[in-house]
């Protein structure tokens, strides 16, 4: 009697698992994923394609893929390895997780402004002056006070 009992449970709980739906998917699940793989698909539109358009992708499976795009459908977008030449068409819904590295032309601009800036910084500080012109800039204030700083004649 037990035998049977206990293959009756395990054959209901079968059932019940096999009709029941998975967490992944429930509606608020299928939208949330068709949320992410629109902006996943807008995401890779702006980045465009060519060696220039690096991603990185990280699928709901764990897998994950480094390189840059080389093809962008409707559906799906392709990524080849940088290194191997190897390319993966990518399904937008699979996909968990993307960051590029794509930089617009102002933002290379920017970079090299700041740079520039920097250097001539650092120059402009090592340069600096002899020590008569440092001091002559120190005692030249109006807004010394007492003690006067040294090698400095100060009057009142």
């Amino acid at each position: 009697m037990k035998k049977v009992l206990s293959l009756a449970l395990s054959v209901l709980m079968l059932q019940v698992f096999s009709l029941s739906p998975s967490a992944a998917d429930t509606p608020a699940e299928r939208s949330k994923r068709a949320l992410v793989a629109a902006k996943v698909k807008a995401g890779v539109a702006q980045l465009g394609t060519g060696t220039s358009a690096r991603v990185r992708v990280l699928l709901n499976d764990k897998t994950k893929y480094h390189g840059y795009v080389t093809e962008i459908a409707d559906d799906h977008f392709v990524v080849a390895d940088a290194k191997t030449g190897a390319t993966a068409p990518i399904p937008y819904p699979e996909v968990k997780g993307i960051k590029g590295n794509n930089l617009s032309s102002g933002a290379k601009i920017g970079i090299g402004v700041a740079i520039a800036a920097v250097v001539g910084i650092i120059v402009g500080v090592t340069r600096g002056g002899d020590d008569d012109e440092n001091n002559r800039g120190q005692c030249g204030r109006a807004s010394v006070t007492s003690p006067c700083p040294p090698g400095c004649v100060c009057t009142q």
